[in-house]
């Protein structure tokens, strides 16, 4: 059976509301966009595509050779659409999680992380490497049960789709029982926050149930504004080096590493691990934090976002 590409009939309306919250930034906020910023997320995004073109028949012929050791002969009927759907998102937020805590897989998915501001062009900034870092091997599990890869590949376009509106500072909070089951805007800004309590945090795709049962769920609050970006920011809107640099420090970290074992960890480690303990992760920047809570510290007094008025002299140059 074949099946549209979702992603590709969506394009229209992500361009449309992408130009819609530049004009009520405009009107509201202008240091929501950034020039330089936005044109960097545009062409991620269109790198991002071309790549997904390259790879798309490699992947697609592996999902098909997997297929044939599927345990069960499942059906183009609408539940298995309903379940393969949940069961994807389930995959994604497994993904997503190893993506933060293991380098290589976090060296491509870094570029979605990239931009120091927060909005809808954002969730254009995808990465050109995902088939190098092997990120499809998570679905694999979903053509051995049986579902029928192109009924996947749809459902995870969905999945993409429904990604595209949290990326906003325009939307506030939904309604309680809907921030219970899925993933929002004020979800999603906690995951792409620097801030020490939302590191590492809300990897859910679309059900942020995931991240409930599993311990990784943190709530937006109002008292710690997201600031976006990652720990150690590009300083540059070069899209090559925005899409590579990590790659290129695992390569120079392996090359001078002492031994297999420390060249090996700089792979698959949490990103900022060190043989020596001389970087961050997210786990001793938590920890400095905590510390400094619990002793009455001023804690991490960085200005709260790179698009914020405390922060502007520190940041690219905003929106006219």
């Amino acid at each position: 059976m074949k099946l549209a590409d979702p992603v590709t009939l969506a394009i229209p309306a992500f361009v449309l509301l992408v130009l819609a919250e530049m004009i009520v930034a405009r009107i509201k906020d202008r240091t929501r966009y950034e020039p330089r910023d936005t044109l960097t997320s545009l062409a991620l995004g269109t790198g991002s595509t071309v790549a997904g073109v390259l790879s798309g028949g490699a992947v697609f012929a592996l999902a098909t050779w997997v297929s044939q050791f599927r345990l069960f002969d499942l059906s183009y009927a609408w539940y298995w659409f309903v379940l393969a759907f949940v069961l994807d998102d389930f995959a994604y937020y497994l993904f997503h999680r190893s993506a933060h805590r293991v380098r290589w897989f976090w060296a491509s998915h870094v570029i979605h992380h990239s931009s120091q501001h927060y909005n809808l062009s954002t969730a254009l900034r995808q990465t050109w490497t995902g088939f190098f870092s092997l990120a499809f091997l998570f679905r694999l599990p979903l053509f051995l049960i049986g579902f029928p890869p192109a009924m996947v590949f749809f459902v995870a376009g969905l999945n993409l789709i429904y990604q595209f509106w949290i990326h906003t500072e325009a939307i506030g909070r939904m309604p309680r029982w809907f921030e219970a089951v899925m993933n929002t805007p004020s979800h999603h800004r906690v995951h792409h926050a620097t801030n020490p309590r939302y590191l590492d945090r809300n990897y859910a795709g679309v059900f942020i149930v995931w991240d409930r049962w599993l311990g990784t769920f943190e709530p937006e609050r109002d008292d710690d504004k997201p600031r976006y970006g990652i720990v150690k920011n590009l300083g540059s809107f070069n899209i090559v080096w925005a899409a590579t640099h990590e790659w290129v420090g695992i390569a120079k970290d392996v090359w001078q590493a002492p031994g297999w074992k420390a060249r090996l960890n700089y792979m698959i480690r949490p990103p900022g691990w060190s043989h020596d303990g001389s970087r961050d992760t997210s786990e001793t920047i938590k920890a400095r934090w905590e510390a400094a809570r619990h002793e009455g510290g001023q804690a991490w007094k960085k200005p709260i976002s790179s698009s914020s008025d405390a922060d502007r002299a520190g940041a690219p140059s905003q929106a006219a």
